[in-house]
């Protein structure tokens, strides 16, 4: 066994520093990812007898998002981009802050506290895209989203179990006087410093800015708008996906304790599967993990629909804690590889695209919360959990057939 381990970090080793770098300062911040979005829609659901709050906060995030992939576009002509990722990871417990900070949880509030989130995310995701293509290429794509993705869902076990664990037990035994948002208040300290943490490690990679060159564009070639559909498809799924196992859990299920339970159980084999299959795969299986991907996610959400219980959001979690995974490591590594292509034969910078397809997710998530939002308000939150799901993620494996298209592009 220690033979293998140091093998593995030998062959990690043999990576270019930039890759490594970037590996793991996001390590050190999927700590922080399992309690910003997790945990977020457990408080606003202990807080608040409206669960539409979770997907309005959801919502702003989504909003949030695509304005600070613009604004980071004109920010890189004069900052580094280190500095720029550094402070979207720092910006997530200033969120957190703001949103512990409310009296009261109202419609303002929390769109405010997931806007600032959204900030957050825009500014990480948008650099953290760029510096993945700049120091990756196809060949080892699979390799590093594996790795990643690995990292994304180890934390996922550890994370989860530990943070429910510490606010269950703080109801239960009655510490800080009983007030189980003490706990929360803790847990956003813990954010903030391991996003000080990792903002002093990414400053090491010595990672180079995108060329200062125009990144709006309205027109793009064929493919690009293909890649822009498949996007709104997963945008539309990721509207649900986000804050629905929260909210079937803490309303089927328990509380923050099962909820971390629940969410630890199948992520250790599920992350164990994906190092495995980012170390063999190669670039020609990514449409098969794909296909995989989308068939667990409708698989989960007809067992919720079916049975509609406590076993059947486990199962449904179960599935969509597989499934998330392999549709990222497929999905991925396509994206990049797509823009590797078009910024060649169109002449444009990276962030272009980088920025563009962002604005199809968004479009996707948008319907996504937005259906949902009507649903629980207009109709019932019973049908927005137990129907629509299903019909959710049935529109997403129709993602299959446009990325079976854009593969047959990529080869012609």
């Amino acid at each position: 066994m220690l033979q293998k381990l140091t093998r593995e970090i030998h062959f990690f080793n043999t990576h270019p520093l930039g890759m490594r770098m970037l590996l793991l300062t996001n390590l050190i911040y999927a700590l922080v990812m399992p309690i910003v979005e997790l945990f977020i829609g457990a408080y606003i659901m202990r807080n608040s007898s409206d669960i539409s709050l979770v997907v309005i906060f959801q919502l702003a995030v989504y909003t949030g998002i695509p304005l600070t992939f613009m604004i980071n576009g004109f920010l890189l002509n004069r900052q580094p981009i280190a500095r720029l990722y550094s402070l979207g990871m720092l910006l997530s417990g200033v969120s957190m802050f703001a949103m512990m900070s409310l009296d009261n949880l109202d419609t303002l509030g929390v769109f405010f506290a997931g806007l600032i989130m959204g900030l957050s995310y825009g500014f990480f995701w948008a650099n953290r895209d760029f510096l993945a293509l700049n120091t990756t290429h196809d060949a080892n794509r699979n390799y590093y989203y594996g790795i990643e993705t690995f990292f994304y869902t180890m934390t996922g076990i550890a994370v989860p179990l530990a943070a429910g664990a510490f606010i269950a037990t703080t109801e239960k035994n009655g510490w800080f006087g009983g007030n189980v948002n003490v706990a929360y208040y803790c847990l956003t300290v813990f954010v903030f410093a391991l996003s000080v943490f990792a903002s002093i490690l990414v400053h090491r990679g010595q990672f180079k800015n995108p060329r200062k060159l125009p990144f709006l564009f309205l027109h793009f070639d064929r493919l690009w708008n293909k890649m822009l559909g498949l996007a709104a498809l997963k945008g539309v799924a990721q509207g649900y996906i986000v804050t629905a196992p929260t909210m079937l859990i803490m309303s089927l299920v328990g509380k923050e304790g099962a909820l971390g339970l629940i969410q630890g159980i199948a992520a250790l084999l599920s992350a164990i599967l994906l190092y495995v299959l980012g170390r063999i795969t190669f670039p020609k299986h990514r449409l098969l993990i794909y296909g995989i991907g989308c068939s667990l996610f409708v698989l989960g959400a007809l067992l919720n629909a079916g049975l509609y219980s406590a076993t059947g959001v486990i199962l449904f979690v179960l599935c969509l804690l597989f499934a998330r995974p392999l549709l990222d490591i497929a999905y991925f590594p396509i994206q990049l590889k797509v823009i590797d292509v078009v910024a060649e034969k169109e002449k444009r910078n990276e962030f272009a695209y980088i920025f563009n397809h962002e604005l199809g997710l968004y479009l996707g998530r948008l319907f996504g919360c937005g259906l949902f939002i009507v649903l629980a308000r207009y109709v019932s939150e019973y049908a927005a959990l137990r129907y629509a799901l299903l019909v959710i993620a049935v529109v997403h494996f129709m993602g299959w057939f446009m990325m079976r298209n854009i593969v047959r592009d990529l080869k012609a």
